[in-house]
């Protein structure tokens, strides 16, 4: 009785409500077909909420009519029955864990039940696998595969073979997902699934470019009673697909396309025909066109929002790669992170790609304008005028005519009915207050407030960013590839810099050529390292070697592309290799490809040469001369290549200075100036000092030392109100006797300084806020390093950073001070007058950071910073949010 009844009142009508609420799912579900369709269908859930648009009720009779079995008909057969429908229950209410708890004691206590065993094991899997627990999953489905070969009954194998091949769809395994996908299809032959798996199964063959197979699957599909959207997709992918197989199909793919367009049951999927036509066209190299109909598949755009971020992301990178319009390029990427799903694959790069625009950008306009200048400089001398003149004279209308054509500019939206004055009736739109009301709200809600201008949709913005009036022509005058273009609006000016600019001599076409093999090889580098896209980064590569063979970057981007082919087309890779260890055999590239743990040796090595000088720094900081005297010239004999090897050099020098008269000194830094005529940071010191003893060497001969003893009242490397490196800090070279030469000191032996030399370019004035911070002009700035580390002692960073301030920006009178404050150590250059002027600083001294800091590279970080924004850092978290802003928006 407990067996009728178990199986007739409850297991019967238990299976009918959960293939009505799985027939509900299969009819709400929306499938996005750009994507592989999911094997399965399971409810969509937010935060662990499962949608509110299906009828949970059935789930919870389901729930107590098991319950019921399990407490009333405990001498039944059907209990293991009851479990798996508990399970299933809480998988459909989107209770994973709760079901993997159910399928999971079902499988272990009714082992003697194969095919209850199968099931259980099958669902457990699933609902691991909802909850993105792939590997648990995959344990799972091992010990499932273990008893296939026991299962009798063909049919129910297919929901297990189906879950098999999710999982190698998961682990992007497409040859085991086809086979299993095939297997699942020859035991469901009457399950409602096989349409859909077929599907799939052509989906899968199509990304493995076994076109043959996957129009045969297609084919299948279209003449099975699908549901319309499938099969209307699985058509559209048959033309598609018999234009990539050639032949007669090729020619008249477009008029199939378009043949589509007249048939009114098409009309909600109108924008994946143009969107499809726009991919033939841009496939064909006809961009002008594919624009077109990409626009075109935007406008038609009603509910498919998948379908319009991916004709908005390929709007946006024909502006940025075929037609270097970089401020349309800005708005669409910006629109295709606010309409494409995150779980997009690739949504990560696009919203990198989108925030970091301006780096790309301001290379990629490089580029262009030397190649512009350098093709009007092949030009006969008469020419070159006119063709000047053509190219600046659009510059006083450019910014007339983007204001005019504003609207297909953006190409967002088609612009219906804005002159027909027949709309201004009572059943406008706007003349409605509540439907205006409620639209304001939608709007608000989606995008935030945004101020009422042109290109409103841009949410990340850069404040260097340059103006339409720029991108149209294609022209700048900046030379750093970081700086914002100045905008100008005479004419004969922007003539005459063309003019100056032009690279008419050998000397100035190689200067303009490094300028672009620069660019190409930054954006390769950032492709590569911050956007993690290698592909993008070996085509600007392969870009860069075809252009110039020959350039100072070989080593580097031989090596790249060695690493980027490695595993996938291994002749290439193995050709770089050995371009690498033929060409570049001492090179730090080649040392590792021969012994791959040399960058760890390496690192391990320059920690070991920084705790070195730390610890010999702390002997003269003690007045240990003659130690430090000593200890140089052992560690010289044994390791003549360290990195460190000038300030070893220069600290001798100046101990010696601290022991010896006038001519020991001089004699020290000539050895320095023949040894190191390459370095940045203390050659030009050294020559500096030399040469203010030598303007002053009477005085200092008359010293039984050459350098007198430093006043230990006053404290070591904290900028005293005197503006000259007297003996009174701690530890200088040069100090003068008499307190009235001191200002001498500080002339520059430049005609200028490098400060002084900073291009007046003028920033954007849009003010960006976030938070407590703000883009707004100061005037004081700050270069500010960052050490995320509070227990290091700084005291031979900051000696190294006046090295290079007294070397290379004498008579300025820059300080550095140390502001601390939770694990983080600020050590801040200024006092700055502008932006520009801490930009060129920090473009100087970058470059020398390893060697001046002395710490290891991966915990500190530098930054501008103005002095509003400086006063509002008293915490960790408002440092890194500052870091971020800084990054976003300089």
């Amino acid at each position: 009785m407990q067996n009728l009844t178990a199986r007739y009142n409850y297991i019967y009508n238990a299976k009918v409500l959960l293939i009505n609420h799985q027939q509900e799912i299969t009819e709400t579900y929306v499938d996005n077909y750009d994507q592989i369709l999911p094997v399965y269908l399971g409810p969509e859930t937010d935060n662990n909420e499962v949608s509110t648009s299906l009828n949970l009720k059935p789930m919870d009779d389901i729930i107590k009519k098991a319950q019921t079995i399990i407490l009333e008909k405990s001498y039944s057969n059907y209990i293991d029955d009851a479990y798996i429908l508990l399970g299933k229950a809480n998988f459909f209410n989107g209770n994973y864990f709760n079901a993997t708890e159910y399928f999971d004691y079902t499988a272990k206590t009714y082992k003697g039940n194969v095919n209850s065993q199968l099931e259980a094991l099958n669902w457990k899997a699933r609902s691991l696998m909802q909850l993105k627990r792939i590997s648990e999953a995959n344990k799972v489905l091992d010990s499932l595969e273990s008893i296939l070969p026991d299962i009798k009954k063909k049919s129910n194998l297919a929901e297990p073979f189906a879950t098999l091949a999710q999982m190698c769809i998961y682990l992007d395994n497409n040859a085991a997902a086809i086979s299993y996908l095939k297997d699942a299809i020859k035991a469901g032959t009457g399950t409602d699934n096989r349409i859909r798996w077929t599907y799939i199964l052509a989906q899968l063959y199509e990304r493995q470019k076994n076109y043959p197979d996957a129009l045969i699957n297609y084919r299948k599909v279209v003449k099975s009673n699908a549901p319309f959207e499938m099969y209307f997709n699985a058509n559209l992918n048959q033309i598609k697909l018999r234009t990539l197989q050639g032949g007669p199909q090729k020619a008249n793919k477009q008029d199939q396309l378009l043949r589509l367009l007249k048939d009114d049951k098409n009309l909600d999927y109108n924008d994946q025909v143009y969107f499809q036509i726009a991919e033939s066209h841009a496939a064909d190299e006809e961009y002008t066109e594919a624009l077109k109909y990409y626009q075109l598949s935007i406008q038609k755009s009603t509910t498919n929002q998948y379908q319009k971020g991916l004709s908005y992301l390929r709007i946006a990178d024909l502006n940025f790669k075929v037609f270097k319009d970089y401020l349309k390029a800005k708005s669409y990427y910006d629109s295709t992170v606010n309409t494409l799903p995150k779980n997009y694959p690739g949504y990560e790069l696009i919203l990198k790609k989108n925030q970091n625009l301006q780096y790309l950008t301001n290379r990629y306009q490089i580029i262009s304008v030397e190649d512009t200048l350098q093709s009007i400089a092949k030009l006969p001398e008469a020419d070159r005028a006119a063709k000047i003149q053509q190219l600046a004279t659009p510059v006083a209308t450019t910014q007339q005519s983007a204001n005019t054509n504003s609207a297909s500019t953006a190409g967002y939206q088609p612009n219906y009915g804005r002159n027909n004055t027949a709309q201004l009736q009572s059943s406008f739109y706007f003349s409605n207050p509540a439907a205006v009301s409620i639209g304001f709200s939608d709007f608000k809600r989606k995008w935030g407030n945004r101020k009422l201008e042109n290109n409103w949709r841009q949410s990340i913005r850069t404040s260097a960013q340059e103006t339409s009036q720029e991108i149209a022509n294609n022209i700048n005058t900046s030379t750093e590839p970081d700086e914002a273009a100045p905008v100008v609006k005479d004419p004969q000016t922007l003539i005459k810099q063309y003019t100056d600019a032009l690279p008419v001599t050998p000397e100035l076409l190689a200067k303009s050529n490094q300028k672009i093999i620069d660019a190409y090889y930054e954006i390769a580098s950032f492709y590569l390292q911050e956007l993690n896209s290698p592909k993008e980064a070996a085509e600007v590569y392969q870009l860069l070697l075809s252009r110039f063979p020959a350039n100072n970057h070989l080593a580097a981007t031989y090596y790249s592309l060695f690493l980027i082919n490695k595993g996938g087309d291994e002749a290439k890779s193995a050709d770089f290799k050995s371009r690498v260890l033929k060409d570049f055999p001492s090179s730090m590239y080649a040392k590792i490809i021969i012994d791959p743990s040399f960058s760890l040796k390496q690192s391990e090595l320059e920690t070991a040469t920084n705790k070195q000088y730390n610890d010999l720094f702390e002997q003269y900081l003690k007045k240990d001369f003659n130690t430090v005297i000593n200890r140089v010239n052992e560690i010289s004999k044994n390791n003549t290549s360290s990195f460190l090897a000038p300030q070893f050099a220069y600290l001798k020098a100046i101990a010696i200075g601290r022991t010896n008269n006038v001519d020991a000194l001089l004699t020290a830094f000539s050895s320095i100036t023949e040894q190191f005529p390459d370095d940045k940071l203390i050659t030009p010191l050294v020559k500096e000092n030399a040469a203010y003893i030598n303007d002053h060497l009477s005085d200092f001969q008359k010293r039984d030392t050459a350098l007198i003893d430093f006043d230990p009242n006053e404290p070591p490397f904290f900028g005293p109100a005197k503006s000259i490196p007297t003996v009174a800090k701690a530890p200088e070279p040069v100090a003068s006797q008499k307190p009235e030469q001191t200002a001498k000191v500080q002339e520059p032996v430049k005609a200028a300084s490098p400060l002084q030399a900073a291009p007046d370019v003028p920033k954007a004035t849009e003010v960006k806020v976030d938070g407590p911070f703000s883009t707004a002009t100061s005037t004081v700035y700050y270069y500010v390093i960052d050490v995320s580390d509070a227990s290091l002692t700084l005291s031979s960073s900051r000696f190294g950073i006046g090295q290079f301030n007294r070397g290379n920006y004498a008579g300025s009178g820059l300080k550095h001070q140390l502001k601390e404050f939770d694990n983080d150590q600020l050590i801040y250059v200024g006092n700055f007058s502008n932006f520009d002027e801490a930009k060129t600083y920090a473009s100087g001294i970058t470059p020398q950071l390893k060697q001046i800091m002395k710490v290891p590279v991966n915990i500190y970080t530098s930054f501008i910073i103005s002095k509003e924004n400086f006063e509002k850092l008293t915490s960790k978290a408002l440092l890194d949010k500052y870091i971020e802003f800084y990054k976003n928006n300089y």
